[in-house]
């Protein structure tokens, strides 16, 4: 991927330095206490993290996307312990979501 959105308890060192080895955009918002911390150290702190605010808005399509996934109980529990059994569910309810894109409500 060109970019990964990912919230605040994402944003450790550790995640960040793997994503820049693999040439990875991180759009991660940095914690007020990491900030803090940078600016205690001073210039030894480093520079404050790039960050994109309208590319990290869209990421909110995506958890709105998983969010009507698991209003189905199979899917949100992984009741269904079989793999294709699993995404037989996750293909079904992709077709439901995508058709009632297609019928109007009004």
């Amino acid at each position: 991927p060109g970019a990964v959105a990912a919230d605040k308890a994402y944003s450790s060192k550790a995640n960040r330095a793997y994503l820049r080895r693999r040439r990875i955009t991180a759009v991660i918002p940095e914690k007020t206490d990491q900030q803090a911390n940078r600016k205690n150290k001073g210039s030894a702190g480093g520079r404050p993290v790039s960050f994109d605010p309208t590319l990290y808005k869209r990421r909110n399509t995506v958890e709105r996307c998983f969010q009507k996934i698991k209003t189905w109980r199979g899917l949100g529990t992984r009741y269904d312990k079989s793999p294709h059994s699993y995404e037989a569910g996750l293909r079904l309810r992709a077709a439901v979501m995508w058709l009632r894109t297609l019928t109007s409500t009004t």
